[in-house]
């Protein structure tokens, strides 16, 4: 996917308190040092434009939310419209996904979210795709025992690959469908994204699987 340059963007994601700079300082003491309670935290890794992880910190002031994105050109439109209508729990760090270990500690992370993650559809790529066991393995270093991740997608490949890498990485499978939408108790509470609602719109079926570490 090619992405737009949006000018000014770095400075302005830069300059934003909602940004958290140098996030490694606050590996394992997130819920005190930001956002001063002790709360549960849950991320979203590759958030786009945060329409779906603002819409979730709107709806449960009681649990802490950080958005993670890689491009200041994107998340820059979530910053925007988080400084439009801010929330105390919400917060947002732009960085690649692969650094994650060194900015969140063992058991720090309540819940995972990969909406619409790239599927980087080379076999040569495939250990960057977010759902692959390398990262599922990242994952499981911050997430709490018993904690999920939900990933939702329009590519069945990619999410065909998904299916078979969790179980491999140690993760169960704890409901999956390749059609949310049409799935009742799946899409019982769905928030969409922006993607998804373009993919929805041109008919696309959505993916969704819910993950939860093996003991």
């Amino acid at each position: 996917m090619r992405l737009k340059n949006v000018p000014g963007s770095r400075q302005a994601v830069a300059e934003s308190d909602l940004v958290i700079k140098q996030p490694e300082q606050y590996k394992g003491a997130w819920a005190k040092k930001i956002f001063a309670n002790e709360n549960p935290i849950r991320i979203e890794v590759g958030m786009g434009k945060g329409k779906f992880i603002t819409t979730l910190a709107g709806l449960n002031p009681s649990v802490n939310y950080i958005g993670i994105e890689k491009y200041s050109s994107v998340l820059i439109r979530a910053v925007e419209k988080a400084e439009a209508d801010p929330l105390q729990n919400l917060r947002f760090i732009r960085m690649d996904a692969e650094d994650i270990e060194d900015v969140f500690g063992k058991g720090e992370i309540d819940r995972i979210y990969l909406n619409f993650s790239d599927p980087w559809p080379k076999d040569r790529h495939a250990k960057r795709r977010l759902t692959s066991q390398r990262f599922l393995a990242r994952f499981a270093h911050i997430i709490k025992d018993d904690s999920l991740i939900e990933f939702k997608t329009d590519n069945r490949e990619l999410f065909e690959f998904s299916l078979a890498e969790a179980p491999a990485a140690g993760w169960e499978i704890i409901a999956s469908t390749f059609d949310l939408h049409n799935d009742e108790e799946l899409c019982a509470g769905n928030i969409m994204t922006e993607y998804e609602e373009k993919f929805s719109a041109l008919g696309h079926p959505i993916c969704k699987y819910i993950i939860s570490l093996k003991h």
